[in-house]
């Protein structure tokens, strides 16, 4: 499956690992669009594998209008029981709500900062962090960058955003690029 190339051991597992490996984990998005994405499938992804979360992703698109955090804002009560229903998401009422709620959050730090890029991107003051681990069990599963986010997310009215949600959403938006030695995405 490596096609050659050496990667981080998980990303072998599937194919779709592979591909979201190879191509989106650890680049830097600066994207309003994908950066909610990214929180709302993180978000979901609490308590489950990421892989659960890539499986659903396109079932996620299509079920929350292609991540426009406008339109998930003004989801109503019917709207809610509609995704409830929908085999493709996890439906889990808490998340689902989570979803609207931090839209609506999401929309509050657009107006307030100009762009939730220049909010997000501070934290790490404009750079991605990178860093190359020996080996997966080396990943530490929060930093003390991921604590200060998920303080200040959720000082903002975010749900979802614990300290290890966090970390996982820097790693998935290139904030930190944290590879494992010998993987040919190590950006040096």
């Amino acid at each position: 499956m490596n096609q050659g190339r050496s990667r981080c051991a998980w990303a072998e597992r599937s194919e779709l690992e592979q591909q979201y490996h190879d191509t989106e984990w650890g680049v830097p998005e600066h994207n309003d669009q994908r950066l909610f994405e990214f929180l709302l499938l993180e978000g979901a992804q609490a308590g489950l594998s990421w892989v659960t979360v890539l499986r659903k992703r396109e079932a996620y698109r299509a079920a929350f209008d292609g991540f426009n955090p406008l339109r998930i804002a003004g989801y109503g009560v019917e709207k809610m029981a509609d995704l409830m229903q929908n085999p493709g998401l996890i439906r889990n009422r808490l998340k689902l709500t989570s979803a609207v709620n931090n839209a609506q959050a999401f929309l509050n730090v657009q107006e307030q900062f100009g762009s939730f890029d220049q909010y997000l991107w501070r934290f790490v003051e404009g750079q991605p962090i990178s860093n190359v681990w020996p080996e997966l069990a080396d990943l530490p599963p929060r930093t003390p960058i991921s604590d200060r986010l998920s303080k200040d997310l959720k000082y903002r009215g975010f749900t979802f955003v614990g300290p290890v949600i966090c970390y996982s959403y820097m790693q998935a938006v290139g904030m930190v690029n944290d590879h494992i030695a010998g993987c040919f995405r190590i950006v040096e």
